[in-house]
């Protein structure tokens, strides 16, 4: 009996995670990727905290709850995969959901923990549940290990038009050929409502961009992940600290290129020998926000065979959703989980 075709649009770490568990299960996986590369549209300009402390409704609280969870089932699967479990520190900005896991640091102890700050405030949030990884790095492991259970890779290749006979797909129009499907999970971030208006589905999803600015750095200088009024920071490795900051305009004052050198300025001023930092980067990435800013997830309801898969943070929520996406496309039941993520709430 011939496996289900499986075709994903997109290889950041939404299609990367998709692939993985989908494959991990045995079906007949193809990714198509516009890029030559994996995860270089909007996964690798991402901060990549995995934040589970969001402000969100109360319908999406069990998604953030159990994302760490889904991290670690990953980690125990997966050897290779580096995660940096070192908590976050926040203060000066709004309280986020609390938990119960929740701790409070008084300067001392903060000092005890980033001995490298200048300045610290009286007292800070620690939540030591919380981590962060390398995106590209977690996306093309995922991948990889898609491949070695038989996934096939497409990079370089465009996405021209989905096939629909009737009312359900068929397959997939590309720059190299045509590409026939059973299923096709469209994880193109941004580039989802153009593929999807063609066959008459609005999916409301826009660009929402965020600037991640990358500095040199001779020695660590972050231990933990630093978000406040000031700055958010964290190391990616030891030699290279990550800054997130928001976008907001296209102007000379508050242009990407201005926004992130005033966040370079603030995080010189505001560490030890902050004065050796390097600047390496500054790049927008355009992360795709559905409407309400919660997961767009599951089959679309009028046409077999196409199946959603959007969301932010994506870093923070892929593989927990990819893995229950897995579970609805190969057996056909509706998760509990995803129902707040249809694409039908609209």
């Amino acid at each position: 009996m011939n496996k289900p075709k499986i075709v994903i649009i997109g290889a950041g770490i939404v299609g990367a995670s998709m692939a993985y568990h989908l494959a991990k299960r045995n079906k007949d996986v193809t990714v198509i990727e516009r890029h030559p590369a994996a995860g270089r549209d909007v996964t690798e300009k991402s901060f990549a905290w995995i934040h589970t402390t969001h402000r969100v409704a109360p319908e999406y609280w069990h998604l953030y709850d159990a994302a760490l969870g889904e991290y670690h089932a990953l980690q125990q699967e997966l050897s290779e995969l580096e995660i940096h479990w070192h908590g976050a520190l926040t203060w000066d900005i709004p309280p986020l959901r609390e938990q119960h896991h929740f701790q409070k640091l008084n300067q001392e102890q903060l000092e005890a923990l980033e001995p490298n700050l200048k300045e610290y405030p009286d007292e800070a949030t620690f939540v030591s549940e919380e981590c962060a990884v390398d995106p590209i790095r977690l996306t093309e492991l995922l991948l990889s290990k898609a491949q070695e259970y038989g996934a096939k890779i497409q990079f370089g290749t465009n996405v021209t038009q989905l096939q629909q006979e009737d009312s359900r797909l068929v397959g997939v129009h590309t720059s190299k050929g045509f590409l026939e499907s059973d299923v096709v999970v469209l994880a193109a971030g941004t580039g989802i409502p153009e593929l999807c208006n063609p066959l008459g589905i609005h999916v409301p999803v826009t660009p929402s961009p965020s600037i991640l600015i990358r500095m040199k750095t001779a020695n660590k200088r972050i231990h933990t992940l630093i978000s406040n009024a000031q700055f958010e920071a964290r190391q990616l490795t030891d030699h290279t600290l990550l800054a997130a900051e928001d976008y907001i305009d296209d102007s000379e004052e508050n242009g990407p290129e201005a926004v992130g050198m005033r966040a370079f300025d603030t995080l010189r001023r505001s560490l030890k020998d902050g004065n050796q930092l390097e600047l390496e980067s500054i790049k927008v990435g355009m992360r795709p926000m559905p409407e309400d800013g919660y997961p767009i997830v599951g089959f679309q309801d009028h046409i077999e065979g196409l199946y959603l898969a959007v969301m932010h943070s994506a870093i923070t929520l892929a593989p927990l959703i990819a893995h229950l996406a897995a579970s609805e496309i190969i057996d056909r039941e509706s998760r509990s989980e995803l129902e707040p993520c249809r694409l039908s709430r609209f």
